[in-house]
């Protein structure tokens, strides 16, 4: 459960920053 819990987290780390990258680009 906390592996699930943790790998959750990073994913929506990554998409966090994807989604910072793609709006400083289209800025």
């Amino acid at each position: 459960m906390s592996g699930v819990g943790t790998s959750a987290a990073a994913v929506l780390v990554l998409f966090i920053l994807l989604v910072i990258i793609t709006s400083a680009f289209v800025i």
